[in-house]
């Protein structure tokens, strides 16, 4: 049998950031972005059976069984913790891996813009974070709690699945649910949390009508409410929360939002040059009177230019950003292009550094270009 301990330790060893078990294939590690094999024999199903049976135990299998996917967590021997999802595949067990990292990082180490730490001092409304899988969701909300814990004497609750991040209590007082270990499901952890006298509430995820429902109800009847979506800009997560709606509840749906939506901060992942690691690029909505006003108004096709026109209140897109790090030298001329959303323009504006004079700020090149 393949010790998947040992799999794990190697993982952490080597600084990976996800583990792929697969039927058929030696297991795989994604380490900056790139997959590596192990040097190890094909895992079979039966391998893979009790890997899962091992970290869930037998009655939690059946669920798997039952299901075809589950999500849970669990710990190296190092103590490290990891997010799994087991889930079948050509009629086989798979199982993925992602390592989260014991330190809940400091927000000032995680080269988000400013404005992101100023969001932890609002008193209510809704906060967004969004993203592709993989792209540091969690590990901002997790420091953007820890902010709020060091700094003030609140009472926080979040729910996750499965908890990431553990977060020791400092000032605040948190209590952390785990989906399917602690309450059966967001809905319900989230119909009952009104009840246990929550000041901030972070929801891992807005991922079905039942929880973005009630996730927007708690960001109206004034808490400060955390959550993420899959979603890569802010107008496409103004579009999917609406389009989460039945047509008949949209005009509502689109008034509450308006009214309870803060800031969508929304953040892909690049791949660092100047040492190993990543980093991240952003876009930032704040939700100004303006930009409640296309939300309520049906509008959502000016958010851009509404970012466009008020980085000096701390808004940026994503191109922006882009720029912004790469003449910092952390991430590659050739990347930024092709990942930005004007590769043409976004070709003029990033001069080669070496033919640069001087590393000149984002907002001027742009100005220039």
């Amino acid at each position: 049998m393949i010790d998947i301990k040992a799999i794990l330790a190697t993982a952490i060893e080597n600084k990976a950031s996800d583990v792929h078990i697969n039927v058929g294939m030696p297991p795989v590690l994604r380490k900056n972005t790139e997959l590596i094999d192990l040097d190890l024999p094909p895992v079979t199903n039966e391998d893979a059976k009790e890997m899962v049976v091992s970290m869930v135990g037998p009655e939690r299998f059946e669920t798997y069984l039952e299901k075809k996917d589950l999500d849970f967590s669990t710990s190296g021997e190092d103590g490290t913790r990891f997010r799994v999802n087991a889930h079948v595949q050509k009629d086989t067990i798979a199982i993925s891996f992602r390592v989260i990292s014991n330190h809940v990082f400091d927000l000032d180490d995680l080269h988000l813009p400013p404005i992101v730490k100023e969001l932890t001092d609002l008193p209510r409304g809704l906060v967004l974070v969004t993203g592709h899988t993989g792209s540091g969701k969690s590990t901002s909300l997790a420091a953007m709690i820890g902010v709020i814990n060091r700094k003030y004497r609140k009472r926080i609750i979040t729910l996750e699945d499965p908890i990431e991040y553990m977060i020791e209590n400092d000032h605040s007082m948190i209590e952390q649910r785990e989906i399917g270990a602690d309450c059966p499901a967001f809905g319900s952890g989230l119909r009952h949390v009104l009840r246990q006298d929550p000041d901030i509430i972070m929801v891992g995820e807005m991922r079905d009508l039942e929880t973005t429902s009630f996730t927007i109800t708690a960001a109206e009847t004034g808490h400060l409410v955390f959550s993420t979506l899959h979603t890569i800009n802010a107008a496409q997560t103004i579009d999917r929360i609406i389009d989460i709606y039945p047509a008949a509840q949209q005009n509502q749906i689109r008034t509450m939002l308006a009214n309870t939506l803060q800031a969508v901060v929304s953040q892909t992942l690049f791949r660092r040059i100047d040492r190993p690691g990543m980093v991240p690029c952003t876009e930032i909505l704040l939700c100004t009177s303006a930009a409640r006003n296309c939300i309520r108004e049906n509008r959502i096709y000016e958010i851009p230019n509404i970012i466009e026109t008020s980085r000096r209140l701390g808004m940026q897109n994503l191109d922006n950003s882009i720029a912004d790090m790469y003449f910092k030298g952390y991430i590659d001329r050739e990347d930024a292009i092709n990942r930005s959303s004007n590769p043409g323009k976004m070709e003029k504006v990033l001069v080669p550094l070496d033919e640069a004079e001087m590393v000149q700020s984002p907002n001027a090149v742009t100005a220039n270009a």
